[in-house]
């Protein structure tokens, strides 16, 4: 169970990408109050801590209902996260450049970019939803799932609150060597999912 739970939380880890997310949240909370900038880090983790657990309670009835099997969507979401990976690795992490940053309240900057898609990113949304199948999952595994994704967003939280200390301290550079070595782990996380449902639609010998 406890290398479950590793599992999980390197994996949610990579797709949620607390790190990398920090030179957005630095771009968009620039010039604001320290109280300001804290109303938008609560407000950013709170935006996604919603969105991220209605795919994880909800994902699954809304493909049943789509008549979606998992094992395509795990195929699907596979190829989305490994191409995820692809742009964190070769593309530019987080880009800022492309950032609305004209927003007026740190609220709505809270909600997009921060929240959405920073935070909660297709590929969080994803693997949430693969991570709590309930074929393979039952209600005790997949809460202990949720409570690893609360465990990895009060990190991203408390990253938001050091956002300062840790941007002198690793520099934009250092940030985005992270990001490029979770791509990494993304993209092997990411073939991993792929051919174990090509394995179990085909009834392949496990790996």
């Amino acid at each position: 169970m406890l290398q479950d739970r590793i599992s999980e939380f390197i994996t949610l880890w990579v797709v949620i990408d607390p790190i990398g997310s920090l030179p957005i949240f630095l771009a968009v909370t620039a010039g604001l109050a320290d109280h300001h900038r804290r109303q938008t880090a609560i407000w950013a983790v709170g935006v996604a801590f919603c969105v991220l657990t209605a795919f994880l309670v909800g994902g699954q009835l809304l493909f049943a209902m789509l008549e979606v099997p998992l094992r395509a969507f795990q195929i699907a979401g596979g190829i989305v996260l490994f191409i995820f990976a692809l742009q964190m690795i070769f593309g530019p992490a987080k880009e800022e450049a492309d950032l609305p940053l004209a927003v007026q309240s740190p609220r709505q900057k809270a909600v997009f970019p921060l929240a959405v898609p920073a935070i909660a990113s297709p590929g969080a949304m994803l693997a949430v939803v693969l991570l709590t199948d309930d074929a393979r999952h039952n209600v005790a595994d997949q809460t202990m799932t949720w409570l690893v994704m609360v465990f990895v967003l009060a990190i991203q939280f408390g990253i938001f609150m050091l956002a300062g200390r840790l941007q002198r301290l690793i520099g934009d550079a250092g940030a985005s060597i992270i990001s490029r070595v979770m791509g990494m782990i993304l993209a092997s996380v990411a073939v991993t999912d792929v051919v174990q449902a090509l394995s179990e639609w085909l009834s392949l010998p496990p790996l």
